[in-house]
């Protein structure tokens, strides 16, 4: 059965049992990027062909809602080397390394304003199942 991405929560700290929730979350980007790709075509073969190589990834971004407080207490772990972890509701989670950065995007008349908290994989990140 499918879930929601209602109660997804992000959390960091300085150690796996450090790990806190320091801002609620609107969305987050995606967590695995796609291989590159190898190209291994010759020279007899009438069409390209490849093999995966290592995935890349870019920065995850994570947009929260602004306030002074959030921004705050976000840009206090800014550029330090910290655990992460994006935990769903059935109680599975990614887990990986990183620091991230912050940004505040331009917004226009009648938006909310908001913060980005842009996270640098310096891991795999990995799949975490669900117990029991």
């Amino acid at each position: 059965m499918a879930i929601s991405s209602y109660g997804v929560t992000l959390k960091w700290g300085e150690s796996t049992e450090a790990l806190a929730k320091v801002v609620d979350i609107k969305d987050f980007g995606d967590l695995i990027g796609d291989p590159e790709m190898l190209e291994t075509t010759t020279l007899s073969d009438a069409q390209v062909t490849n093999i995966p190589g290592i995935k890349s990834s870019d920065a995850i971004p994570f947009t929260c809602n602004y306030t002074s407080t959030d921004y705050a207490a976000c840009n206090a772990d800014a550029g330090k080397p910290l655990f992460y972890a994006l935990e769903f509701s059935d109680g599975s989670k990614f887990t990986w390394q990183g620091q991230h950065t912050l940004g505040v995007p331009g917004k226009g008349v009648n938006e909310v304003i908001e913060f980005t908290l842009n996270v640098v994989a310096s891991s795999t990140v990995t799949f975490v199942p669900a117990a029991g």
